[in-house]
């Protein structure tokens, strides 16, 4: 499974959403002006990244015969 670029993709996008969400939360942790600045854009990304990362699983599923 590991020698699959597919599946390989996914893990790296799924890896992507987690590395943005923890940056995030780390933003809205620190507060102040970063949190200002950044917080709405860092939560706005992980949505992308999310909505990219369910696309590559569900092409994933669909590329290897799932139901």
């Amino acid at each position: 499974m590991f020698q699959d670029p597919l599946f390989i993709l996914v893990v790296i996008a799924v890896l992507a959403v987690l590395v943005i969400l923890m940056l995030g939360i780390g933003t809205f942790g620190a507060g102040g002006e970063l949190a200002r600045k950044h917080s709405n854009r860092m939560m706005r990304y992980r949505v992308i990244a999310q909505a990219i990362a369910v696309a590559v699983i569900l092409l994933f599923i669909y590329m290897r015969g799932g139901n």
